[in-house]
């Protein structure tokens, strides 16, 4: 079992570790490590003797078939909420880190956070508020994505640490964890029925939040401020959720939308006035010598007509091959080529291609009330060390 590397780090690959190979930027995969086994690729075998030991982030290599002298490689890294997202397999569609980064954030997720996550889907979300919150609970209405979510976390570590998993369908039966359920949260014998979610940060990855938004009273913290974020990717769900939200009691509401798009660095040949100017010159001459060899084609096709016994003359191109131009199209040049001078530029990509829902926001207060005795107490200190303060008897504005 690959305990705790999800949320600890440690320094060589070791026996038992669930480690991520790297093999190309799109394509990342998750192994045990035994000491037996080999990872095979397009590219060659990797046997994971050679891994273990090997500092985190290592490349290891090996020479090619064919004895060609090459050698292929891979890099082992160490899980995190992150990568596992990119190589985890998808057993619906996923929270990516653009997103969760940004939940996490815009909620204050922290180490004292209790979290309820309705929809484990595929687990991406779960592991990164694994990382972070107190305590995470998970709920999955799907029986074999239920099991499969389960297992995962256990052989990652998690359900040993801070995540309690609960096979339900909360917008029917709500969030309450009781004695007797489908779930990984272990009831002590003659202790309490049911489990006090008290949750500061809900999030709900459903395709009808609406119906489960009304049972989060009874699971949310009471003497706090709860936020609430809805994943939803058709804005009809947006409509309905804030309609719901406003129904229920939750304020300021709020849809945002992440987009990102990747920049890439690469090197831009440095271009002058005088490759410009040698640029026009080198198209005025081609422009010359095309129609003087333009003129001569028209007249060899007026002679070879009038003489058709003749054998047919081989013609010539109109104009020379262009050599490179370093303004459009030409010879081909290596990037990086010495006997040229780059510059670093950074490229964008033309398209954004991260938006996978939107992201609803929503925060409440359950218990509006205030202690009256503290107030006193406190505005007695502070008169204490600054002088009379004046009690104010205004309602709180939440």
């Amino acid at each position: 079992m690959a305990s705790a590397q999800f949320s600890q780090y440690k320094d060589l690959i070791a026996e038992g570790d669930l480690a991520l190979i790297w093999i190309s930027r799109g394509n990342i995969k998750a192994v045990t490590i035994d000491a037996k086994e080999t990872f095979n690729t397009r590219y060659g075998s990797f046997p994971h003797k050679d891994m273990i030991g090997k500092p985190y982030g290592s490349q290891i290599a090996i020479r090619t078939r064919g004895g060609t002298g090459r050698f292929s490689f891979v890099h082992v890294l160490q899980p995190t909420p992150e990568l596992w997202t990119l190589s985890l397999p998808h057993r619906t569609q996923i929270v990516y880190t653009p997103d969760s980064s940004y939940i996490m954030q815009r909620l204050g997720c922290g180490p004292h956070t209790r979290v309820i996550e309705a929809g484990t889907g595929s687990g991406s979300f779960s592991h990164a508020f694994a990382r972070t919150a107190g305590h995470l609970y998970s709920f999955e209405f799907h029986p074999v994505r239920y099991e499969q979510a389960r297992l995962e976390f256990e052989e990652h570590g998690l359900l040993a640490e801070n995540v309690t998993i609960t096979h339900r369908d909360v917008c029917e039966d709500g969030f309450t964890i009781k004695k007797g359920d489908t779930t990984s949260q272990e009831f002590a014998e003659g202790g309490a029925d049911s489990v006090d979610l008290n949750a500061d940060l809900v999030f709900l990855d459903l395709p009808a939040p609406w119906d489960a938004i009304p049972h989060l009273d009874d699971v949310i913290t009471k003497t706090d401020r709860a936020g609430v974020c809805c994943f939803s990717p058709c804005i009809e769900q947006v409509d309905k959720t804030i309609e719901a939200l406003e129904k229920n009691g939750w304020s300021s509401i709020e849809m945002v939308e992440i987009q990102g798009r990747q920049y890439e660095s690469r090197r831009q040949m440095v271009r002058s006035v005088e490759d410009a100017m040698q640029r026009c010159r080198d198209i005025k001459r081609r422009k010359v010598e095309g129609i003087e060899k333009k003129k001569r084609l028209i007249e060899q096709d007026r002679l070879d007509k009038e003489n058709k016994d003749a054998a047919p003359r081989k013609r010539e191109p109109l104009t020379e091959k262009s050599q490179f131009n370093p303004f459009g199209k030409g010879t081909r040049v290596k990037e990086g080529d010495p006997n040229f001078q780059w510059k670093q530029v950074t490229k964008i990509e033309a398209e954004i291609k991260s938006h996978t829902s939107y992201l609803t926001f929503a925060y409440k207060l359950v218990d509006k009330s205030r202690d009256e005795a503290a107030v006193q107490q406190y505005l007695d200190n502070l008169a204490a060390e600054k002088g009379p303060v004046t009690k104010t008897t205004s309602t709180p504005t939440f």
